[in-house]
Parts: C-alpha cells; structure tokens; sequence
C-alpha cells in the first residue's frame, strides 16, 4: 500500500544499526534526554540512518548516517509516524497517520503523545520542518525517502534552513569531503526554552552537526558547524571546538560525538 513503504525500528540501543557510526560508537549518553528511544530507520527491508529521539519533547536529538550525496529529485511522498512509540507491541513499519489510527483503532491524540504529528508542523511562524537527516545526503530514491519522518525533524528557522544551512548542506559538505572515501556525519538539535504547537514540540536553541572522513579505512580530519536557531548564521569549526561547545550548552559535561581517533583539531 502507498500508506505505508518503510520500515524503522525501536530499539534499547544502536546495537541494531551501528553502521551509521564511526567504528560503531554512537556518542556518549551526555546527550541522552530523560525519555530516549533509539530508533534504526529502516525502510525497504534496509537501514538507512540512526535516530536518537525525545519522546518529551518530541524532536530528534541527533540523526547519524554516512553522507552519500547523489542526484535526484526530491521524493514527494507521505510523512511517516513511528508506530512502536505509540506501543513496542505494534508493528515496526513507519506508517502514515491514517494507516496507524484505522490499523490499530486509536486516535490522533493517542499517536501524538510521544512524538510529533503533522499538525504540529502546520500554521508556523517563521519556522518550518528542519530535517536532521536531509534526504540531499542520501544514495538512493529508498534512502531519500526514508527520511521523511517526523522522527527526523525539528521546528527550524525557515531563514536558516533554507539560507546558511542549506548552503552548508549543499556547498560546504562537497567541498570539505573531497577525497574522503567514508564520511560520517550526525546531526543534532539542542533543545530550546519554547515550544510550538500548544507547547507540544521543543524548538531547538541550537542546530548543529558533525563529521568524520576518513580516507580509505583511517580517519584524516573531521569539522563541526552549530548553528543558533533564530540567525541565518553557520559556524565552522574543528570537531573538539564543537564538542567544547556542545559541552558548555549541556551543564558543562564532557560530549564525545565520535571515536577518539577522528581528530579534534
């Protein structure tokens, strides 16, 4: 059925998917918010990137995938819910919120109670779906569209996402992985003080994202860019300056985001 094409899956970590991570190391659990659920998204009867998810405040807290830009248009297509959010007992396909109310006999209501629902995203001001995952990353129609799930985004500044974000994802990202063999990349939100849609989705303070390049099977240098959620600004930095940061929006705790061997300078 067109209502429902993929698949993802609610786990107790990443062990399931640990390919979207460099040696298999997701960041430490600084980030980890009070009511986490691991996400491998899976569509088509295959992974295709990582979700970290806050049920609380219904916004991703980071997406981790290899970057593996090719052309092609952008999929026009359903926006998908997470079934096993809802209730572990139901079905690990990424469904539609049609398919999922009529499937299980439930409400809209009792879906938007640990994530976010498509009318969350509608009448914004100034704000618009920020994908933390973006399907321009991906290798494949599957991957592209994998991606659009409301597991993935976040209440982005509409300025920024289509300015200085945008050009960091479409210019900066080629230019900077030249010659890398393998990059990978996790892109996070740090949860903000406000809150959209009658207080139901956390607008992030900051946008910000990570990445690895190694050329062959070593790491040779790796970056990170943050982003403040009200200014059409992207800053570029070494991946420790990041973490440094990160650590400082955190309560000052120490955040490894890859394995030591990607350098920090």
């Amino acid at each position: 059925s067109c209502l429902w094409l993929g698949h993802s899956e609610v786990v107790n970590s990443f062990e399931t998917c640990p390919q979207f991570f460099y040696d298999g190391i997701p960041p430490n659990d600084v980030l980890n918010p009070r009511n986490p659920a691991w996400i491998c998204q899976r569509f088509s009867n295959s992974y295709h990137y990582a979700t970290l998810y806050d049920r609380d405040r219904r916004i991703p807290v980071y997406s981790a995938y290899r970057y593996e830009p090719v052309d092609g248009n952008r999929p026009r297509l359903w926006w998908f819910a997470e079934p096993q959010l809802i209730d572990p007992s139901y079905s690990k396909d990424m469904a539609t919120e049609t398919f999922i109310i009529k499937q299980y006999n439930i409400t809209l209501q009792q879906i938007g109670q640990s994530q976010a629902i498509i009318r969350d995203y509608q009448n914004l001001q100034g704000l618009d779906r920020g994908p933390l995952c973006p399907s321009g990353h991906q290798s494949s129609d599957n991957s592209k569209m994998a991606t659009f799930t409301l597991t993935n985004i976040v209440p982005q500044d509409s300025i920024l996402l289509k300015g200085a974000w945008k050009e960091y994802e479409n210019k900066t990202m080629p230019e900077k992985t030249q010659g890398c063999t393998t990059t990978y990349v996790i892109t996070g939100a740090v949860p903000g003080n406000t809150y959209v849609s009658d207080n139901r989705v956390n607008r992030p303070s900051y946008i910000w994202s990570a990445a690895c390049c190694l050329e062959d099977e070593e790491p040779t240098k790796a970056w990170g860019v943050i982003a403040e959620n009200d200014k059409n600004e992207v800053k570029v930095s070494s991946l420790g300056e990041l973490e440094k940061r990160l650590a400082n929006l955190y309560n000052g705790k120490t955040i490894n985001l890859f394995d030591d061997a990607c350098p920090r300078e």
